[in-house]
């Protein structure tokens, strides 16, 4: 039986046999520990500001939708309301903990870590869809869900779905490589969110939200975000 080197190689004995995970795509899922009483909070702030019309909508929205689906402008993360700042925290807490984890990185070299950020909400009624896109000229996005219901939860309303990046492994199919499973698929990772549930993820991956059948509504909150080192030690 032969052997294989791990990537990358070098001179020392490896076992005569091993799956290895060449390229890997971090995602991050992070749960509230008690979502209830801010996603109230959050889902009454959103409805009121949905109200006013363009007055907090997004003035140049760039991908697909359709006009059942809210979008704000990209300022959320920056409101006074404490449910907000609340929320805010929690997801910088969270994505700060995926860098450090990710990267090496210790808690000197993370507090001189600065970014810039852009955030928003969706509020999504029966009927509506956002269409597949990524975030440029930022490094990690998140979505965090405030409220997902009214819909069978066995079809695919309202899933959050990621693309499977690889896209030169379907270039030839057969039952060799049909059903691969993952981290080696290349199926798409359709997610259902749950009040009080963060997925972060790198800003690249396409991803789109399929449409949402419920009878009430679905309410995410979106963010986008940069860094920039500002310490003296290497990194």
């Amino acid at each position: 039986m032969s052997t294989i080197n791990p990537i990358p190689g070098g001179p020392v004995a490896q076992p005569a046999y091993q799956v290895i995970q060449a390229f890997s795509i971090p995602m991050i899922n992070a749960q509230h520990p008690n979502p209830e009483a801010l996603n109230r909070e959050l889902r009454e702030l959103f409805i009121e500001k949905a109200a006013e019309g363009d007055r907090y909508s997004n003035p140049e929205p760039r991908v697909r939708r359709n006009k059942t689906l809210y979008e704000s402008r990209f300022d959320l993360f920056n409101w006074p309301e404490a449910c907000v700042q609340k929320l805010k925290e929690f997801c910088f807490a969270n994505l700060y903990r995926a860098i450090a984890e990710l990267n090496g990185y210790d808690q000197a070299r993370l507090k001189d870590i600065r970014y810039a950020c852009e955030s928003w909400f969706h509020l999504t009624q029966k009927g509506g869809y956002f269409g597949a896109h990524n975030h440029p000229l930022h490094s990690w996005s998140g979505v965090y869900c405030v409220r997902h219901d009214g819909d069978d939860p066995d079809s695919d309303s309202g899933k959050l779905t990621f693309v499977a990046p690889n896209s030169a492994s379907t270039m030839y199919v057969d039952v060799a490589n049909l059903r691969f499973q993952r981290p080696f698929s290349s199926a798409p990772i359709m997610l259902r969110l749950v009040p009080g549930q963060l997925v972060l993820f790198p800003s690249w991956l396409l991803h789109e939200v399929m449409p949402y059948e419920g009878e009430t509504e679905r309410i995410t909150v979106a963010f986008n975000v940069r860094f920039q080192y500002t310490g003296n030690q290497m990194l």
